[in-house]
C-alpha cells in the first residue's frame, strides 16, 4: 500500500532522530514473561516506544519488539501500528496476520474519533485500511472470516472521516466491482477522483482510464491521458506493468490534439502542486 510505505518512511525518520539521543533505561529484555526495566523506576509508553525505535535502528529487532510491546500494552498507538506492520510483513518477527489484525483493531477501537488533521491520524487511517484488507480476504484458520461488507465499512470510514487516499482508492474498487456494495461505477469514479487529487497513483490510473474511454462518466480523453501520465510516472515497481498498459493503450488511441491538450493539463497540474 502506498500510504503504508510513506508512513514507514516517517517511522524510519523518527527512529533516526531518537537513536541520536542517549540510550534509555528500557533494555528490551524479558523477565518472567514480561518486558523488564534496566532501572527500577517505571518508564512511560513514549520512552518505551523510543527505546524500541532505538533498537530497530541498531539492528536488534527482538529487543525492539519487547520495547514496542510494552508501549503498545500501555496504549501507545504508534507502537501498536508499528507492531501491526511488522507482524503483517514478517519484518523482524515471524509473520502473523492474526497478531497484526489484533494490533490494528486496537488502534481502530481506541482512536476512531481522533482529530483527522493530526499527524497520528495517518497511522489510524492506515490501520482501518489494513483491517479492510483482512476482512476482504479473511485470515485462514482463524475467526476472522471473509466479510466484504465489513471491509467496505473499514475503507469507507477511513475514506470519509480521515480522507485517506488509499482508503478512497480501495473503496472505489469495491464500488466498481460490486464487492461488499452495490456496483456503482459513478460512485467509484467519485472516490477515484478524490484519491487521485491527493496523488494516489493507482486511483489516478483508474480515473484516467475511465475518463479516456468515457466508461460511465462523460468522456474527457485529454484529461484522462493526463491522469494516466501522472500515474505512470509515480508508479512503484509492483504497479508499473498494469498502469503502463493502461497508459500505452490510451496514448496509442489518442489523437495529436488530445495528446497536446493532455500536456497542457499536465503542466497546469504540476504548477499547482508546486505552489
Amino acid at each position: 500500500m502506498q500510504i503504508a510505505d510513506t508512513l514507514l518512511r516517517v517511522v524510519a525518520l523518527g527512529v533516526g532522530l531518537w537513536a541520536a539521543s542517549p540510550a534509555l533505561a528500557f533494555d528490551g529484555s524479558k523477565s518472567d514473561g514480561t518486558s523488564a526495566l534496566a532501572a527500577a523506576a517505571p518508564v512511560s509508553a513514549m520512552e518505551a516506544f523510543r527505546s524500541g525505535a532505538h533498537f530497530l535502528k541498531a539492528g536488534q529487532p527482538a529487543k525492539a519488539v519487547n520495547s514496542l510491546e510494552y508501549a503498545a500494552e500501555k496504549g501507545h498507538a504508534l507502537a501498536q501500528w508499528k507492531l501491526g506492520r511488522m507482524y503483517a510483513e514478517g519484518d523482524g518477527v515471524t509473520q502473523n496476520d492474526l497478531k497484526a489484525f489484533e494490533y490494528f483493531r486496537r488502534i481502530a477501537d481506541s482512536h476512531a474519533d481522533d482529530n483527522p488533521d493530526t499527524p497520528q491520524a495517518r497511522f489510524v487511517a492506515n490501520a482501518f485500511v489494513a483491517l479492510g484488507h483482512y476482512y476482504l480476504e479473511g485470515i485462514p484458520k482463524t475467526d476472522v472470516r471473509r466479510d466484504p461488507a465489513r471491509a467496505r465499512e473499514m475503507f469507507a470510514y477511513a475514506a470519509s472521516y480521515f480522507r485517506d487516499p488509499d482508503a478512497q482508492y480501495y473503496l472505489a474498487r469495491l464500488y466498481l466491482d460490486g464487492t461488499g456494495a452495490p456496483q456503482d461505477p459513478r460512485q467509484a469514479a467519485r472516490w477515484f477522483g478524490l484519491s487521485a487529487q491527493k496523488g494516489q497513483c493507482e486511483a489516478q490510473a483508474m480515473l484516467g482510464a475511465m475518463l479516456f474511454s468515457g466508461d460511465h462518466v462523460p468522456r474527457q480523453a485529454a484529461r484522462g491521458l493526463m491522469w494516466l501520465t501522472l500515474a505512470k510516472d509515480a508508479a512503484r515497481a509492483d504497479q508499473q506493468i498494469w498502469i503502463a498498459k493502461l497508459y500505452d493503450s490510451a496514448f496509442q488511441q489518442a489523437t495529436e490534439d488530445e495528446r497536446a491538450l493532455a500536456l497542457v493539463y499536465l503542466k497546469r497540474w504540476l504548477e499547482t502542486r508546486r505552489d
